[in-house]
Order: structure tokens, then C-alpha cells, then sequence
């Protein structure tokens, strides 16, 4: 647990403490006064009712939609299924950047709805919330339909035969079961949505701030480090609350069934109500999932004199203004910076996921939840703390690349401990105890008995941290270097620049984004064959 520990005290904690402590003290002395003072401001008030109500709303929306396509992709079997599955987690891997602009392509102004009837919903609340249901649909569907497609049928099976009907088989059987599952998917939909920042930058406009875009606003246009400080404050304890409930329902699920093979749960739908229901899921995810990446990639191609490349070749000149290099070597920047987070984040998640597996009680449990934070604090105050924290002996590291992957690297450790936790926990503890019998060395018997069992998974992380890594943006908007942009920091400053050419560059590094996100997903999809792998 020790370098992880180090690890996250170091590029996390205290970064976040040294924000903190800017805000909150003046002449050597705390402040909490002004913790009331923001609070009671009405235009932060407006901010956290929003972010709230946004977040609640998100939930119930996306839970909505994507519950009958987790009963499709647990119960169905038909032609084209890991395809389509495929497809709806492509846009819980995307950068929430590449999320707004593919929605700006289809709701925004030029979109294909302002195109057809002359409809924008850019700057409405309507947009953020579609989008939310976008970019978590893959949650429902992974965390729900992975439990579903492993309870067994003859239950709900046994209650038909004993009389009830088909909804009050579902009601009194299956939903207590799903639950746990449910409740743990809304949670995780519920922390994204309450804490996103790149969908309201993008498609809320100046309207509509939720805490992590106020955050931003406050720090690095206001350069209000008080307000800043209060608000993330207020965001740690939420977080640390959604966090709370998720690892209390996730225990009970883990404790409360008893499951049977996926693979004999599924069978062809039968029946035109079956049929109908398969059609709309169907419908649903072109609709939703497909038709704006489709938009997104169209709108990359029409450029000023027709269909074709302009804006993909206006990429290679550094004549726009915009930045100090040609857009195009954004790809490499972020390229290189996502391989080095991927490398951090496997050592220390693969690291902090073996400590978690040969150690139990409170503390190793705060150790758990410790490293989930990255996921809800301000990746906002996580990179200005940084530019102020790490500019001195001996952490000078304010000038140098590897900033930007540390960064990046907080992001991806969460998703590596959670994919290889379970792997861990499967391997019997005997045998490494048998390989310390033989005189094996600790690091002998983890690479003779542990590694075989959990390449896969390591891939999986791998894969996991590399896309998360690519597309963070929250931290990498503040300490990228000018000279050296990554995709979503690009894809954000052409978008808020005026002009069609800076427009369809935008669109046109969002679409090689977005392909290379894909790319990831699918080599991920053909490595992972067990689909109940990891927690996510």
C-alpha cells in the first residue's frame, strides 16, 4: 500500500489541500466564514441547485431508456449482439468533450435538427441532459444487465406457474433482486452527471454551470480562489457521500445472491411483444448512440467547398491563431501522454488492487474509497493545484511533460483496481502459499502464480486507463503547455473560437478522437470474454 498511498498523497491530497488552503486562509489564519458567505450567495445557490437537479434528473432519464436495453443484452439473443454491445459502451469511453461536440454537430447551430426544421437546443437544458443519457447508458446496461444475465429465469418462471402475471413476476422477484444493481448504476450515473464539466461547457453555454464548470470559471477566469475552495468542498462531500452509498450497495449485491452461467440465461426472442421490444432497443441506441457520432463524422467532412478533407488538411497548418504548433500534433501529444498514464496507472492500481486483496478491515476500506475519489473530486482543482503546488524543489515538475500524465493518471488508477480486483480475490491464496513452500521468492510466486491468472484483466485495465487517459481533460486543460495540446484541450479552444474553419477542425479532431477511442474498445470487447470481469 505504500507507494499507492505516497502516490495519491503527493499528485492528489495535496494539490487539493494546497487549493483548499489558498481559499479558506488569509495572514496565516482559516477562514471558515466564508465557507457561509459563498453558500449564500444567490447566483451559487442557482449553481448547486442545478448541478443537482441536473444530476437527479439525468438518473431517473437515463435509467428510463436504458433499462429495457439491459433486459435486452441479459435475456436476448440475436444476430449482431457483441456489435451492438460494443457500441453502446463506445460512449462511456469517449472524452466528454467529444460527447458535446458530436451533440453540438447534432442539436447545435448548422446541426442536423436546425438543418431539417430549423430546431437548436444548444444552450438548453434538453441538450445536457440527452447528452448525459449518451455518454451513460453503457453504465445501466453493463452494471445491470451483467447481473441480470446471471439470475436465474426458473424464478421468475416458478411464480408465473403459480399464478402471478408476468409484471407482478418482474415486481416480486426479479426487481428485488436487481436492486442492489440498479441502486449501484444510478449511483455511478448520479456522480458522472453531478460532477460534469465538458457536456455543460459545451452545450450549456453561459446559462447553466454545474459546480465543476463554476470551479473552473472561478479559478481560471475569476481567479476567485475563496469560492473556489467552498465549492470544492462541497463537491468532496457529496462525492464522498455517493461514494458511501455506492460501496454499501455494491457490498449488499455481492452478498445477497446466489447466480448461475450467463451463457444459459439468454435465448432468441420469441413472440411479437419480444420481437417489438428488441426493435425499440434497437431504435434507441441508432438513435441516441449512433446517429450523433454519425453527425459528428459527416460535419468533420463538409467543408467550405463541399464534401472532403479540408478541414482534416487544415489541421497540418499552424497559420490559425489558435495555437503555437499545427492542430495535428495534438494526436501525438496525446498519444504519448495517455501511454505514460496508462503505465503509472497500472503499477499503481495493479499494486494497490494486490494490497486490497491480502488485507481486510477499516482501514484497507478507506484505502478502497481513497482511491475512488478521482473520479468525483475536481479534476478542475486537481490541475491548478498542481501549477501552484509542483513548481519548487524537489517537485519541480511544472515545466516538464510528465505533468500532464500524472494527471491523467489519477483518472485511470480507479478503473484498474476495479477491473483487476476481482481477478485478484478469485486466485486461491494456497497456491501462492504452496510456491513460498517450494522457495519462491514473494516476486517469483506473484509472477508464477498470479500474473498467468491475470494478464487478461491487466490488458483489460490497460485498455481501461489508456481510453480515460486519452480523454481527460478537467486537469490537462490547465497544465498542457501551449506548444504541446492534447486532442480535448484542442477540440475545446477551436470550439471557442468564432469561424467555420475553426469549427470543422473541432469536429475533425473529435471524429479521430473518437476512432481512436473506438479502436481501444474494441480490441477491449475481443480480450474480454468473460463479460461479468471487473466492477465496471
Amino acid at each position: 500500500m505504500a507507494v499507492p498511498v505516497a502516490f495519491f498523497g503527493i499528485f492528489f491530497a495535496y494539490p487539493v489541500a494546497a487549493i483548499v488552503s489558498r481559499g479558506l486562509k488569509a495572514g496565516g489564519h482559516w477562514q471558515f466564514g466564508r465557507i457561509a458567505d459563498v453558500l449564500g450567495q444567490s447566483d451559487i445557490r442557482h449553481v448547486l441547485w442545478f448541478t443537482t437537479w441536473q444530476a437527479v434528473a439525468s438518473t431517473v432519464l437515463t435509467l428510463l431508456i436504458a433499462l429495457p436495453g439491459a433486459y435486452v443484452f441479459a435475456r436476448f439473443e440475436f444476430r449482431g449482439k457483441q456489435i451492438l454491445r460494443a457500441a453502446v459502451t463506445v460512449p462511456f469511453v469517449l472524452p466528454t468533450v467529444v460527447v458535446g461536440t458530436a451533440f453540438l454537430a447534432l442539436v447545435g447551430r448548422g446541426g442536423l435538427l436546425d438543418g431539417l426544421w430549423g430546431v437548436r437546443l444548444d444552450t438548453t437544458v434538453w441538450a445536457i441532459l440527452l447528452a448525459h443519457v449518451f455518454f451513460n447508458y453503457a453504465v445501466v446496461v453493463r452494471t445491470v444487465g451483467g447481473l441480470w444475465s446471471q439470475l436465474d429465469p426458473r424464478q421468475e418462471e416458478a411464480a408465473r406457474m403459480l399464478g402471478a402475471s408476468r409484471w407482478t413476476a418482474w415486481r416480486k422477484v426479479t426487481l428485488p433482486a436487481l436492486g442492489p444493481a440498479v441502486a449501484a448504476a444510478a449511483l455511478m450515473v448520479f456522480l458522472f452527471t453531478f460532477t460534469s464539466f465538458g457536456v455543460v461547457q459545451i452545450l450549456g453555454g453561459p446559462t447553466f454551470s454545474t459546480l465543476e464548470v463554476e470551479i473552473y470559471r472561478q479559478t481560471a477566469q475569476i481567479f476567485d480562489l475563496a469560492t473556489a475552495a467552498v465549492l470544492t468542498i462541497v463537491q468532496f462531500a457529496a462525492v464522498g457521500i455517493i461514494l458511501a452509498v455506492h460501496a454499501w450497495s455494491v457490498r449488499r449485491r455481492e452478498s445477497a445472491l446466489r447466480l448461475v452461467d450467463a451463457a444459459h440465461t439468454a435465448r432468441r426472442p420469441h413472440g411479437s411483444g419480444q420481437w417489438a421490444l428488441l426493435a425499440g432497443v434497437v431504435a434507441t441506441v441508432a438513435v441516441l448512440i449512433l446517429l450523433p457520432l454519425g453527425v459528428l463524422i459527416q460535419r468533420s467532412f463538409e467543408g467550405p467547398d463541399g464534401f472532403g478533407l479540408a478541414y482534416y488538411k487544415a489541421l497540418t497548418s499552424s497559420d490559425s491563431g489558435v495555437f503555437l504548433v499545427p492542430p495535428i500534433e495534438a494526436i501525438g501529444n496525446s498519444l504519448t501522454y495517455a501511454l505514460a498514464a496508462t503505465a503509472i496507472a497500472v503499477v499503481i492500481g495493479g499494486l494497490a488492487a494486490a494490497a486490497l486483496t491480502r488485507r481486510a478491515g477499516r482501514l484497507v476500506r478507506g484505502f478502497d474509497a481513497l482511491l475512488m475519489l478521482p473520479l468525483g473530486v475536481s479534476a478542475v482543482t486537481v490541475g491548478f493545484g498542481f501549477l501552484i503546488t509542483l513548481d519548487k524543489p524537489p517537485l519541480d515538475l511544472r515545466g516538464t511533460w510528465i505533468l500532464v500524465p500524472l494527471a491523467q493518471a489519477l483518472v485511470g488508477v480507479p478503473f484498474v483496481v476495479r477491473t483487476m480486483l476481482p481477478v485478484l480475490r478469485a486466485v486461491d491464496g494456497r497456491l501462492r502459499e504452496a510456491a513460498a513452500v517450494l522457495g519462491a521468492s514473494p516476486l517469483r510466486a506473484w509472477r508464477e502464480v498470479d500474473l498467468p491468472m491475470v494478464r487478461r484483466a491487466l490488458l483489460i485495465a490497460a485498455g481501461f486507463a489508456f481510453a480515460v487517459s486519452l480523454g481527460e481533460f478537467g486537469a490537462t486543460v490547465f497544465i498542457a503547455r501551449p506548444d504541446h495540446p492534447t486532442l480535448p484541450v484542442a477540440v475545446a479552444r477551436l470550439l471557442g473560437r468564432a469561424g467555420d474553419l475553426n469549427y470543422g477542425q473541432a469536429m475533425a479532431l473529435s471524429t479521430i478522437l473518437m476512432v481512436v477511442c473506438a479502436v481501444s474498445l474494441l480490441l477491449l470487447e475481443r480480450i474480454r470474454t468473460d463479460r461479468t470481469t471487473g466492477e465496471f
